[in-house]
């Protein structure tokens, strides 16, 4: 890698978790949930904010296949997203990643540690950023 961090995206209607590797690109930390009720401008604003101060060198956005691998609704959703990441940040490598498995994974991670339910949907999409992220550091190592 080239001690740029990552950035991983899990990107919703509502709420974008995001997480961010370690300089090295080698770990994943869920880093906060943006809330935006549907208005990008807000997320992009915020995800400039956090690609200047992590110095962010790739961002990766889950994209959300339906459990057999079909394409969903969600995906040409996603896709408009990506397309104003592209536009607003042509410098920075961007990648997609299959999420499928991220919000059930987040789910058992916050069962084993007793998160209560008012609490884990306030982080249930920072846990699924993680989540997206080490799935493409894994791959990717």
């Amino acid at each position: 890698m080239n001690n740029m961090r990552i950035l991983g995206i899990d990107y919703g209607d509502a709420r974008v978790g995001i997480a961010v590797s370690d300089p090295l690109g080698i770990t994943s930390q869920g880093l906060e949930t943006i809330h935006h009720g549907g208005n990008d401008k807000k997320v992009l604003k915020r995800l400039e904010e956090i690609i200047e101060e992590y110095q962010i060198g790739t961002i990766v956005i889950g994209m959300p296949f339906n459990m057999d691998g079909t394409s969903s609704e969600r995906i040409e959703v996603t896709n408009k997203f990506i397309h104003k990441l592209k536009c607003k940040f042509n410098k920075i490598k961007i990648e997609t990643i299959d999420e499928r498995l991220t919000t059930v994974a987040a789910h058992k991670t916050m069962n084993i540690l007793n998160i209560n339910r008012k609490n884990k949907r306030n982080i249930v999409d920072t846990i699924s950023a993680g989540y997206i992220l080490e799935t493409y550091i894994n791959k990717n190592l």
